[in-house]
């Protein structure tokens, strides 16, 4: 118990100092989101100023998309790596994480 206890608070540590990261297609517009989801840095590039506002939107939206995806394997892996892959508190740990962050496919065009 005292193990199990020992690893949970280690993953705890991790799981704050994690963060997701993206970059669009064009590399215009780069995200960074922290361990809860929330954007934390926005890079637009100047060539950005070229595009209609509602295709920088898209590429904002869709990086951030990613960027989530990213912190969500980066979850993943520190979580299975911590607790292992059939721990129920890693498992509600993840799900808790896809529900949050609305875990959908991102565009496999976005770099991560």
């Amino acid at each position: 118990m005292a193990d199990r206890a020992a690893r949970a608070r280690t993953l705890s540590t991790q799981v704050q100092g994690l963060t997701g990261s993206a970059t669009s297609p064009d590399r215009s517009v780069q995200v960074t989101v922290d361990s809860s989801g929330l954007l934390i840095d926005l890079r637009l590039d100047e060539r950005i100023r070229q595009h209609p506002s509602a295709q920088t939107a898209r590429h904002i939206m869709d990086t951030t998309r990613a960027a989530h995806a990213d912190l969500l394997k980066r979850l993943t892996e520190a979580t299975t790596e911590t607790l292992g892959d059939s721990d129920p508190t890693g498992r509600a740990v993840i799900d808790s994480y896809q529900r949050r962050l609305g875990a959908q496919e991102s565009r496999p065009d976005v770099q991560r």
